[in-house]
C-alpha cells in the first residue's frame, strides 16, 4: 500500500490539472472552514500526517504536493526553466487546486519551501487567503540579505542546489539518501520516510528541487524585493519556528515578519526545523488556536 494511503486513511486522494498543465496531487479530509497545508524540502505532504488529522476535526484540510515534488508534476516543457518553479507560479497552482475543490477563500499553512509558496500566495492573492501560517522561515529576500559565513556553512545546500546546469542533479543522484537525509531519518516516522525516499529517488523530483532553489535565488528574491515596503500581507499571520533550528540565533523573527504583514503573532517551539514532526501536538495546537480566531 502506498505510504500516503497508510498515513491519511480518511482523506480522499485526487489529482488536479491546472490551466498551466501542472498536475497537483492532493488529499482532502475533515469538514469546516478550509485550510491548505503545504510541505517543505525535501519532503511531501506526508510531513503533515500527525497534524492534518488534528485539524480535520474542525476544518476541511487540503494537502498538496508542490509542483515537481512528491506526486505532483510541473507543466510540460518547463524542465529547463527555473522560473517555472517560482513561488508565484507555485502559488497559482494552489489557487487553482482550491478553486477546483470548491474553495475560493481559505487559510494556508506552509513549512519551509511550502511556507515560501504560502506567503507569496497571500501577497499575490489577498482575496483568496483568510489566514497565513509560516513555519520556520524568514522571507526569501531577508534570508539572502542576511547571509554571512555561519549561514553559508550551515545552509550550504541553498547555494549548491541553485547552481546552473545539471551538476547538482548528477551528484545528488549518485546517493540521494546520503544527500537528503544526512542522518536526519531518525526524526521521521517510517511511513513518512518511505514517502520522502520514494519521491527523492526519482530524477525528476531531484531536478524539480534544484529548480526550486534556482528560482529562489533569482526570481523569488527579485519578487520579494519588488514588494518590499510596497505590499503587505493583509490577513492575520502566524509565525512558528524551532528554537533549535535554523532560526535559533535570529533574535528578531517577529519584527522581520512585521515588515511584511499587517498582523503578526507567533513564537518559537522547543524543537528543530521539522515542527510538525518533532512537536506535532504543540504545532497542531498553535494552528487550531490561530485558525479558530474570527
Amino acid at each position: 500500500m502506498p505510504p500516503s494511503r497508510v498515513l491519511f486513511p480518511d482523506f480522499t486522494e485526487q489529482d488536479v490539472l491546472t490551466a498551466s498543465g501542472a498536475r497537483i496531487r492532493t488529499w482532502t479530509g475533515g469538514s469546516g472552514p478550509p485550510v491548505l497545508l503545504l510541505h517543505g524540502y525535501p519532503q511531501t505532504s506526508a510531513m503533515w500526517h500527525r497534524v492534518a488529522p488534528e485539524l480535520a476535526g474542525e476544518h476541511t484540510v487540503v494537502l498538496a504536493d508542490l509542483r515537481g515534488y512528491g506526486d505532483s508534476t510541473p507543466p510540460p516543457g518547463t524542465e529547463h526553466d527555473p522560473a517555472a518553479f517560482s513561488k508565484r507560479n507555485m502559488a497559482l497552482d494552489q489557487v487553482a487546486v482550491m478553486a477546483e475543490l470548491g474553495f475560493e477563500r481559505f487559510a494556508v499553512v506552509g513549512h519551509d519551501r511550502g511556507a515560501r509558496c504560502a506567503y507569496r500566495l497571500a501577497l499575490d492573492h489577498p482575496d483568496s487567503v483568510t489566514a497565513l501560517a509560516v513555519l520556520d522561515i524568514l522571507p526569501t529576500a531577508d534570508v539572502f540579505a542576511r547571509v554571512d559565513a555561519e549561514f553559508a556553512r550551515s545552509a550550504w545546500h541553498w547555494f549548491f542546489l541553485a547552481q546552473p546546469g545539471d551538476l547538482p542533479e548528477r551528484l545528488i543522484s549518485a546517493d540521494p539518501d546520503a544527500f537528503f537525509l544526512r542522518g536526519g531519518e531518525r526524526l521521521f516516522a517510517p511511513q513518512a520516510l518511505a514517502a520522502y525516499r520514494a519521491a527523492f529517488h526519482r530524477p525528476s523530483v531531484i531536478h524539480a528541487m534544484c529548480q526550486d532553489y534556482r528560482a529562489g535565488a533569482t526570481v523569488d528574491r527579485a519578487d520579494d524585493e519588488a514588494d518590499r515596503g510596497r505590499r503587505l500581507i493583509q490577513c492575520p499571520t502566524l509565525v512558528l519556528w524551532g528554537e533549535r533550528g535554523p532560526l535559533a540565533n535570529v533574535p528578531d523573527v517577529l519584527r522581520i515578519w512585521g515588515a511584511w504583514s499587517v498582523t503578526v503573532t507567533g513564537r518559537g517551539l522547543g524543537c528543530g526545523h521539522y515542527l510538525a514532526e518533532e512537536r506535532p501536538v504543540e504545532t497542531a495546537g498553535e494552528l487550531r488556536k490561530f485558525l479558530s480566531v474570527g
